[in-house]
């Protein structure tokens, strides 16, 4: 709805019904108009791009590992060649359980994005989170 309001076209993602209601009911009341939908980010069937900006928080970090490479190829595919991935997620301890990545998640991203920032926090109740910023890495053409 932030992105609508300073002129993006926007299209939200949520796996939830209720908070995609709620974000419909938000975006009528801001004035502006975004595409939200209902979808699994591990398929995204019917959503095309591509997309100058994907901007995930929280998102990455519930999905499990074979859940996050689905995500990956979903990000690649729908990312314009020269777009920027913004990601905030939480860290969870190595053998720890429960939502949050670990920091050997980030590793997935390294053949199709280069990471431009990370920027460490703490998130509610203090745990660990991080703002990435990714650019899709360049197609190289065959010599």
């Amino acid at each position: 709805i932030t992105l609508a309001r300073h002129g993006w076209q926007a299209t939200g993602v949520d796996f939830s019904s209720r908070a995609m209601r709620i974000a419909r009911r938000k975006a009528r009341q801001a004035g502006v108009a975004a595409d939200l939908r209902v979808e699994d980010v591990t398929r995204l069937e019917g959503i095309a791009g591509p997309f100058d900006l994907i901007l995930d928080i929280g998102c990455f970090h519930g999905l499990d590992s074979a859940g996050m490479q689905a995500y990956i190829r979903n990000l690649d595919r729908l990312l314009a060649p020269d777009g920027t991935f913004l990601m905030y997620a939480f860290f969870r301890e190595e053998l720890g359980s429960g939502p949050g990545m670990l920091p050997s998640d980030l590793e997935r991203f390294s053949s199709l994005f280069d990471l431009v920032q990370r920027e460490h926090g703490t998130g509610r109740r203090e745990r660990p989170s991080v703002w990435l910023t990714f650019n899709k890495k360049p197609v190289l053409e065959p010599a």
